[in-house]
């Protein structure tokens, strides 16, 4: 899964179809699971000292927040696979490994996606990210800047640039 400017956003049908099971359990069960929460302790008595029907509630903002975001995604998916940039461009979906400042070996390797499509497999830069944002565009063998947090400059070496095998 990928984003692109365009605000589509690439999806395996792996992952729509696991983006989509967690909605419908979020607007299904959940909902009920949640609801049911909030009544119990509802019925504790006063609400304004009530810990478990506070909690109970910031649960159920959390989960109609997600419920939101996997509507937003799912409306802008397109399943298949992302295009990818024969020459070597950085684009998301691909795996991208950089060298900081120009030391070869000081270097990162991550994919460039959506944080959906995060794994404890390889590091996810999001598109959007100061460093996604820095490199997209950018062949390999070229630098590329971006902005760290206290506003300076940083600048890396694109040094690989490959579809990333999923």
């Amino acid at each position: 899964m990928t984003q692109t400017s365009e605000n589509v956003t690439w999806l395996t049908q792996e992952a729509y179809n696991k983006l989509k099971d967690e909605l419908a359990y979020l607007t299904g069960p959940a909902r009920t699971e949640i609801a049911a929460k909030i009544a119990a302790a509802r019925e504790e008595g006063d609400l304004r000292e009530n810990g478990g029907y506070h909690a109970a509630k910031e649960e159920q903002g959390k989960q109609e927040l997600r419920v939101r975001q996997l509507t937003q995604l799912l409306e802008n998916a397109q399943v298949g696979e992302a295009p990818v940039s024969a020459d070597g461009t950085v684009a998301p979906g691909m795996v991208v490994t950089i060298a900081f400042d120009g030391d070869e070996d000081d270097t990162l390797t991550f994919l460039l996606a959506s944080r959906e499509y995060a794994s404890s497999d390889i590091e996810t830069y999001s598109p959007q990210s100061p460093l996604g944002s820095g490199v997209t565009g950018h062949k390999v063998g070229e630098d590329a800047e971006y902005e760290l947090p206290n506003g300076k400059k940083a600048s890396v070496r694109i040094l690989k640039a490959e579809p990333y095998p999923g």
